[in-house]
C-alpha cells in the first residue's frame, strides 16, 4: 500500500524581506492656491448644491419647484397690473417675502441639512481641516452659500415685479426706490434664515431630523408669536404687540421692513412697530446673524478635533 510522502517546502528566508516598490506616485510641484481658493471652491459648490446643480435630477426637483412657486405669483401680479394699467403693484416689494415665508422656510428646511449634515454624517469635516482651510473658512463658505441661495430665491420674484412695473409704465424712480428697499429686506431675511437653519442642522448628522427641526422652529415660533399678538391686541394691550414680535424670525423681518423700509405690516390691526422699535428689531436681527455664525464656528471647532 502506497504511503503519501510530505512534499518538502523551501525553508523560510531569514532576515527582513521588506521591499519598497515604485508604483508611480509623483510629488506635486504645482502652485499652492491656499485658503482663499479653497473657501471660494467650497462656497461655489455649496451654492450649486442648494439648487441641485451638479447632482442627480431628483435633487433638482424640490429647489427648482420652490423657486417657480416663488416667482409664479409675482408673474401673475405683473400680468394683472399690465392688463389693468394699474399705477402701483398690489403687493409692496418689501412685503412679498413675508407673504411667501412658508415657501422660504421649506427651502431652508430642505437645503440647510443638505449643506452640512452629510459632512457630519460621513465624518468628512476633519478632512477639510487637514488642508489649509480653517474652521472659520468652512463656516463662512457654508453660511454665505445658503444665504446667497436664499437671496436668489427671494430676490428673483422682486426682479419680476420690478420689470413688470416698468412694462406697466409705473414711475421709474418710485419703483426703483421700493425695489431697493425690497432687496434690503430679502438680504436680511436670507442672512437670518440661513444662520438659524445651519445652526439647527449642524446639531445632528441625520438629515431627516434636521429638516423636521428647522420646520418646527420656523413654523411653531411664527404660529405662537402670531397667536400671542392676536390675543394681546384683542385684550386691548396693543403696546405689547411689537415686543412679542421679537421672538420669531418671520415677525422680526416683518417688523424691520414695516418700520424702516416703508412696507406694510401683518401685525394685528396692520400697525407695525414704530421707528424706534424698528431699530431694536434691526439690532436683534443683526445680533442673531452674528450669534449664528459664532455658534457654527464653535460647533465645527469641536467636530474638527
Amino acid at each position: 500500500m502506497a504511503v503519501d510522502q510530505p512534499v518538502p517546502t523551501a525553508p523560510a528566508p531569514s532576515g527582513d524581506q521588506s521591499r519598497i516598490h515604485d508604483i508611480g506616485y509623483r510629488g506635486y510641484d504645482g502652485p499652492r492656491l491656499g485658503r482663499a481658493y479653497a473657501r471660494r471652491s467650497l462656497y461655489s459648490q455649496s451654492l450649486r448644491g442648494a439648487y441641485g446643480l451638479g447632482r442627480s435630477a431628483k435633487s433638482k426637483v424640490l429647489p427648482m419647484l420652490l423657486f417657480a412657486v416663488m416667482c409664479v405669483p409675482a408673474a401673475i401680479m405683473v400680468a394683472v397690473a399690465v392688463t389693468t394699467k394699474a399705477h402701483d403693484l398690489p403687493v409692496p416689494y418689501s412685503r412679498y417675502a413675508i407673504i411667501m415665508q412658508a415657501v422660504i422656510s421649506l427651502f431652508v428646511a430642505s437645503q440647510a441639512p443638505q449643506s452640512v449634515s452629510r459632512d457630519l454624517r460621513f465624518k468628512t469635516v476633519p478632512l477639510y481641516f487637514s488642508r489649509p482651510i480653517e474652521t472659520a473658512d468652512y463656516v463662512l463658505a457654508k453660511f454665505a452659500a445658503l444665504a446667497s441661495a436664499l437671496f436668489i430665491l427671494t430676490g428673483g420674484p422682486l426682479l419680476v415685479l420690478f420689470v413688470g412695473s416698468l412694462l406697466a409704465k409705473m414711475g421709474v424712480a418710485h419703483q426703483s426706490e421700493k425695489f431697493g428697499q425690497g432687496l434690503v429686506t430679502v438680504a436680511l431675511l436670507s442672512l437670518l434664515f440661513a444662520g438659524i437653519g445651519l445652526v439647527i442642522a449642524a446639531v445632528t448628522p441625520r438629515r431627516g431630523f434636521g429638516i423636521a427641526a428647522v420646520i418646527a422652529v420656523m413654523t411653531i415660533s411664527y404660529g405662537a408669536v402670531s397667536t400671542l399678538q392676536a390675543i394681546a391686541d384683542t385684550q386691548g394691550n396693543s403696546g405689547s404687540v411689537p415686543w412679542i414680535g421679537l421672538f420669531s424670525p418671520v415677525t422680526l423681518i416683518d417688523g424691520v421692513q414695516s418700520a424702516l423700509l416703508g412696507g406694510t405690516s401683518s401685525f394685528p390691526g396692520g400697525v407695525g412697530p414704530s421707528t424706534g422699535e424698528g431699530l431694536v428689531y434691526l439690532i436683534v436681527v443683526l445680533g442673531l446673524i452674528a450669534a449664528s455664525y459664532g455658534l457654527l464656528v464653535r460647533r465645527y471647532k469641536k467636530v474638527g478635533l
